[in-house]
């Protein structure tokens, strides 16, 4: 199989030689051409000064063709048994328009039409016209510093088209060499990756297309290893979470069944507890799951962006008057409704409200609040608590993370639930973000689409 570069140089090659062979055949075809009628206006000229002057020393065109051929100017006559001579460029017509020095198609003797008088160069001696030179159409023959000096100008553009032909190669070499280099970067990073590899970074050496391709390949390959680092880090979440109640439950269990504790409504309950949060992990990655795939339902239907507000407050106003929170609700006027999956986006605004109770001190503030932004209606939930720290804020949406470790860890949270909120709003076409200041409270915004 050849490769590129052979196929890229191959092809520069082909193309400089056609480029090249081209113009010196159009180079050698001009140069011919013009050195040709050069010649042929030179031997016109010295033909008909030639002519003239015999005629002005001997006043009669007698023994004019002797005279032209002594001096060079016509052929030399056929000899016997010889080549024949070569044809005269030119031709002789006296002033009665008969043709005293044949050639091409003017016969020796025949009579020339005035009309093709004016075409040839006049002879006037005494003011008077006594003969016409005609071109017969005849390249003048070429005597050997002119065939030299042909030769010269063909030897150049052989040595010129050579020349060309070897930078076109160099360039060429240069060139695909150039094209291909980070083509076979690219090549040799994704079989790196194919083995396993995931990072991989090939250096952008162009702003063209190349260029783009590489920058784009980085970033894939950024996007695949933090997802793989990702996937390795749920993995080990999924387990950790897993195997805390799972101890719990088989330590009851087995020491229930070696009767080394006794059965007690209290004991059962936290077994209870501990398989109620393994559903609920499970549940969540399944949501998870499924809005992954783009197969997470949604039952849509109108509701008012207000009375969603006041449904989550009515729900969580007990818990909140136990922590000794005031929650409150704030709805902008003739806001238009929303198309939702009502349970759902409960759900999300259930999770934020939870974590706001979670992290609020008391005497703190929760403020539920519908808004308008051009096309989107904006679900905020906004707290007076500690805040999220700014090296936390980016990722307080990834799956498992705990911007507080130890205390979700203590309340059994599992870390999925912003993330599926996240996933919940997206696939209601929406977007969530978070705002905080370390200090003063924090805000989540969930911006849905207007009816």
């Amino acid at each position: 199989m050849r490769s590129l570069t052979f196929k890229l140089t191959l092809a520069f090659l082909l193309v400089s030689l056609i480029a090249i062979g081209l113009a010196a055949a159009f180079v050698w075809g001009v140069t011919s051409l013009e050195f040709n009628l050069y010649l042929q206006d030179q031997r016109l000229s010295a033909f008909a000064a030639a002519a003239k002057a015999h005629y002005e020393a001997n006043n009669t065109w007698e023994g004019v063709g002797v005279a032209l051929r002594r001096q060079g100017l016509l052929p030399p006559p056929a000899q016997p048994g010889g080549q024949a001579p070569q044809p005269p460029p030119f031709a002789l017509v006296d002033q009665n328009r008969v043709v005293i020095i044949p050639g091409g198609p003017y016969l020796l003797d025949a009579r020339v039409p005035k009309a093709v008088l004016n075409s040839g160069i006049s002879i006037e001696v005494n003011g008077q016209i006594v003969g016409t030179v005609l071109a017969t159409g005849q390249s003048p023959a070429r005597n050997p510093v002119e065939e030299k000096y042909v030769a010269r100008i063909n030897q150049a553009l052989l040595i010129a088209a050579a020349g060309g032909v070897l930078i076109a190669l160099i360039l060429g070499l240069l060139l695909t060499r150039t094209l291909t280099r980070p083509v076979r970067e690219l090549t040799a990073a994704t079989r790196a990756m194919a083995k396993g590899e995931l990072e991989q970074q090939v250096p952008v050496r162009s702003r063209d297309e190349l260029g783009e391709l590489t920058t784009a390949f980085n970033q894939m390959s950024a996007d695949l290893t933090r997802s793989n680092q990702s996937r390795r880090q749920m993995t080990a979440d999924i387990a950790h979470d897993l195997r805390t109640p799972l101890t719990v439950l088989a330590g009851y269990l087995e020491s229930l069944r070696d009767g080394v504790l006794k059965p007690t409504r209290e004991r059962f309950d936290v077994m209870h507890q501990e398989a109620q949060h393994l559903q609920h992990l499970v549940d969540d990655l399944r949501t998870l799951s499924l809005a992954d795939a783009g197969e997470l339902s949604l039952n849509r239907q109108s509701i008012p962006p207000q009375e969603l507000m006041e449904r989550l407050a009515a729900t969580y106003k007990h818990t909140a008057g136990q922590n000794d929170l005031t929650l409150q609700v704030q709805a902008a006027p003739d806001l238009p409704e929303i198309q939702v999956d009502v349970e759902r986006m409960v759900q999300v605004l259930e999770n934020l409200v939870s974590n706001a109770i979670r992290y609020t001190p008391a005497g703190g503030t929760i403020t539920l609040s519908a808004g308008r932004d051009q096309e989107s209606v904006l679900l905020k939930v906004t707290d007076t608590g500690a805040g999220i720290l700014p090296q936390d804020l980016p990722h307080i949406f990834d799956r498992f993370f705990r911007a507080d470790q130890a205390r979700q860890q203590a309340e059994g949270e599992s870390g999925l639930g912003l993330a599926i909120a996240k996933s919940i709003v997206e696939a209601h076409g929406g977007k969530i973000s978070a705002e905080s200041e370390p200090g003063h409270g924090s805000t989540f915004i969930a911006a849905l689409p207007a009816d």
